[in-house]
């Protein structure tokens, strides 16, 4: 298994990019947040990987961030759900927004990532809702508590879902002042929710 590439950036395209690892050439496919986090072409970079294979190709998958190969491989374990599908999503939101809309049951956003219909969304929360409980996205520790940035991403996380920024922080703020201890995002998320 292939689980990661480091090597020189040979040619970048929103949808995939080319590695020259020791003088050999690997074509990786990759969602739009990692092309915008990539550097000038000529430059070294290392992309975590993921290698698909099916009867008739092997394909690489290369993610900047390991929240984005984590949510890739999840998705890839629903029925239904192919790489180019899981690809797309990524392409759409970031991690943690797929996590949110999963956790808050709304299939009617996921259905807003391009070839995701009403019943593959509802799928993706019936299979992913209770296996995104035990991710740990957005660099939380290995016990669910969230980082230093955990704020932020649930900011986004309820902008994602709809609410103005005004509403995000005043939602947020009502559950830091009632759970001052709570550090997990899927937590804060969740009770946020329940604030409107």
């Amino acid at each position: 298994m292939i689980t990661r590439l480091t090597g020189s950036l040979v040619e970048k395209h929103p949808t995939e990019v080319v590695l020259d690892v020791q003088d050999v050439a690997y074509l990786v496919l990759i969602p739009t947040s990692t092309f915008e986090a990539l550097p000038d072409r000529g430059a070294r970079v290392s992309l975590l990987t993921h290698l698909h294979v099916r009867e008739d190709a092997m394909t690489l998958f290369g993610f900047a961030t390991s929240d984005e190969r984590a949510v890739f491989r999840m998705m890839l374990a629903v029925s239904g759900v192919g790489p180019k599908l899981a690809l797309a999503a990524l392409s759409a939101m970031r991690p943690v927004e797929i996590r949110a809309h999963v956790s808050a049951g709304d299939a009617g956003f996921l259905t807003r990532i391009p070839g995701v219909g009403r019943k593959t969304a509802e799928r993706l929360v019936v299979e992913l809702r209770d296996r995104f409980e035990k991710l740990d996205l957005a660099g939380g520790g290995p016990d669910g508590s969230a980082s230093t940035g955990a704020r932020g991403d649930v900011l986004a996380a309820l902008e994602a879902l709809g609410y103005s920024r005004s509403a995000a922080e005043k939602a947020l703020r009502a559950v830091e002042k009632q759970h001052p201890d709570e550090k997990s995002i899927e937590a804060l998320i969740r009770l946020a929710l329940r604030e409107q």
